[in-house]
């Protein structure tokens, strides 16, 4: 007489692969809501560590389904290698934000200048929810981003204003950066027009050479007491950048100053929401000023 024999049915293993499904399809659909849709950053924050932590129980279940397979042969082998895949998503993304969180300082506002950075236009404002942060950027988080950072410095150019604000406006589209808004731009207007030649003001050929008129200097636009960090001779641009994948909302602003013949480019970035920007502000701030120094390149200084 033969024996068949059935195999046992893993629970665990069938539970892992369909808690890992809800765990993948969770964390893309809350992605491509926040990328592309109404979804705010602290819900999408909230929704991800939502399926980071049913992606880690289909784990655990899935662990248990492949030791009932090694000692009984229980069927669902493919089920828990399948809960693994799906869970490898959230997972991996938790991971390597927990990995820059422990890495990097916790600070969200990071300048190239850290004795006066350059002050808001339009000073951010967004809800936190439960993300909360401190609304002061405080000399420690200075500190902080010196100790973490101290590559992040201003650039010098040997330029006029005008050309480095052309520059800035260049690589600002380039970088995806949308202007939201400015200040001091009739500053590199005011040089295109020191350099025109008016015919009107040309000396006559008959003219006596000593009889020209003296140039002045451009006056100071007096626009009442400036915040600091601001000169009126100063061009503000502020500006919002996202992350190219996750869509991570973030502030910029970027300062000229005209010194001694050379412009001074400063940049300021901070993230939009929470108390830590996992290292991106750092990150983009130098991608974008090494941009520029390529842009600019033959008039960059020290």
């Amino acid at each position: 007489m033969m024996i068949k024999y059935e195999r046992p049915i893993s629970l665990a293993a069938r539970w892992a692969r369909r808690i890992a499904r809800l765990a993948f399809g969770l964390f893309v659909a809350a992605l491509l809501a926040h990328r592309f849709g109404p979804l705010a950053t602290p819900n999408f924050v909230a929704l991800s560590v939502l399926s980071a932590g049913l992606a880690a129980l289909a784990v655990v279940l899935a662990i248990i389904g492949f030791v009932r397979l090694w000692q009984v042969a229980a069927v669902g082998g493919g089920a828990s290698f399948a809960a693994l895949v799906y869970a490898v998503v959230p997972l991996g993304a938790a991971g390597y934000s927990l990995s820059e969180y422990f890495s990097k300082p916790a600070i969200y506002d990071v300048s190239t200048d850290t004795v006066t950075p350059p002050p808001w236009i339009r000073p951010p404002d967004a809800q936190q929810g439960w993300l909360k942060r401190s609304a002061e950027v405080t000399p420690a988080d200075r500190e902080a981003q010196i100790a973490a950072y101290p590559g992040l410095t201003g650039r010098r150019y040997d330029g006029a204003l005008d050309r480095v604000f052309q520059g800035v406006k260049t690589v600002a589209e380039q970088n995806g950066i949308t202007i939201v808004a400015q200040e001091g731009v009739e500053n590199a207007e005011a040089d295109l027009e020191d350099m025109a030649v008016k015919p009107a003001d040309a000396a006559p050929a008959d003219s006596d050479p000593d009889d020209v008129p003296i140039p002045l200097s451009r006056p100071e636009v007096v626009t009442g007491e400036m915040p600091p960090g601001r000169r009126s001779s100063d061009i503000l641009l502020q500006g919002e950048w996202r992350t190219l994948i996750i869509g991570l909302r973030f502030d910029v602003l970027i300062r000229l100053r005209e010194e001694a013949e050379t412009t001074l480019v400063d940049m300021r970035v901070a993230s939009r929401y929470g108390g830590h920007d996992l290292g991106l502000g750092d990150a983009f701030a130098d991608q974008f000023l090494h941009a520029l120094d390529a842009e600019l390149l033959g008039i960059a200084g020290d």
